[in-house]
């Protein structure tokens, strides 16, 4: 036979404080999550991709030289099928020239990437830059 118990148990009491209080700062904070991301979706404005380009490294390579860049897009809107160039330039006139296709580059970040040339670049100038993108 099982024994009940006649004492009221811990639970069926009043809340402890801490209950309250977390209960409290947990609402608060999501409340405030809320109104911070409308509040973000409705002010933010969309901006077509901008992108900048950096040259990170150069290395040669067995079959050629390694040109390594990070493609930076600044706006809010993310980019896809990317196409980047990158050329050699002697004297004012391109050398060499090669492109690389980044399937998409997020909003407000970063992609890194290489391309690879024939010609040693040396002290040559190297520009790189993004030649197009489609919206994904």
């Amino acid at each position: 036979m099982t024994t009940i118990s006649t004492r009221p148990h811990r639970e069926t009491g009043e809340p402890h404080w801490i209950e309250w209080a977390t209960g409290t700062v947990s609402a608060l904070l999501v409340v405030a999550m809320i109104g911070w991301i409308g509040l973000e979706a409705l002010m933010e404005e969309d901006l077509p991709p901008d992108f900048s380009v950096a040259i990170t490294g150069r290395a040669t390579v067995e079959g050629g030289h390694r040109v390594e860049f990070e493609i930076l897009n600044k706006a809010n809107q993310t980019a896809a099928a990317v196409v980047v160039r990158g050329e050699v330039f002697d004297g004012g006139t391109a050398v060499e020239e090669a492109d690389i296709t980044f399937d998409y580059v997020p909003a407000e970040s970063k992609a890194s990437g290489a391309i690879m040339f024939l010609q040693d670049p040396g002290e040559r100038e190297i520009r790189i830059r993004a030649l197009g993108y489609t919206d994904p």
